[in-house]
């Protein structure tokens, strides 16, 4: 064998060793969290609250975080994903956020729902814009809020919130801030329907 193909046998050797050794980047776990908008509203009598089921588009039902690039890409990144399924982390903020603005309120999230909820609530996600290089997350979520007695309450609340910061923390932190909007107008409807009762 001539001492080339043994140095380029050797070179090659050397790079996969390298390669094997090289650590990939570290992948990160975000949550969505509750986040105070505005004062709670009175509440007189205890009041149980039943969120579920929350569905999410195909697009973002997936552990990693997805940003959008332009109207017709996506950035789907290995290395920064969701803490737990999306559906979950959204059914639970709105749960944390309605607990904050009715007082008095017990909220369970689907599918543990609280005996005897006098009130149930169904959330569709139909978009949650995640924008790749600053500017505003958006979502768009349909609900209906369901009294035990009397009529469903339907809205759809579309938030448009800026992303105050770099990177997925501050892009995270908007979509909180904009579940939070849409908890306040869910409140607001559940307390439209408890004033309908008396």
């Amino acid at each position: 064998m001539s001492l080339y193909r043994v140095l380029a046998l050797a070179t090659i050797a050397s790079s996969v060793i390298a390669v094997g050794c090289a650590t990939s980047p570290t992948t990160r776990f975000y949550t969505l969290s509750p986040v105070r908008v505005g004062e709670p509203t009175s509440a007189v009598n205890p009041i149980a609250i039943a969120i579920g089921p929350v569905t999410v588009p195909d697009l973002v039902d997936r552990p990693q975080i997805v940003s959008t690039i332009d109207v017709n890409r996506v950035s789907i990144d290995e290395f920064a994903r969701w803490a737990d399924p999306l559906k979950s982390q959204v059914a639970r903020a709105l749960a944390e956020d309605l607990t904050q603005l009715i007082p008095g309120s017990v909220v369970s999230v689907y599918p543990q729902r609280a005996s005897g909820s006098s009130h149930g609530v169904s959330v569709d996600v139909q978009s949650f814009d995640s924008p790749k290089d600053g500017g505003a997350v958006t979502s768009a979520v349909v609900w209906s809020v369901r009294p035990s007695k009397g009529n469903a309450i339907d809205g759809r609340s579309v938030v448009r919130e800026n992303v105050r910061g770099a990177g997925y923390n501050a892009l995270v932190s908007a979509h909180s801030r904009a579940l939070a909007y849409v908890a306040s107008d869910i409140a607001a409807a559940i307390q439209s329907a408890r004033r309908q009762r008396f």
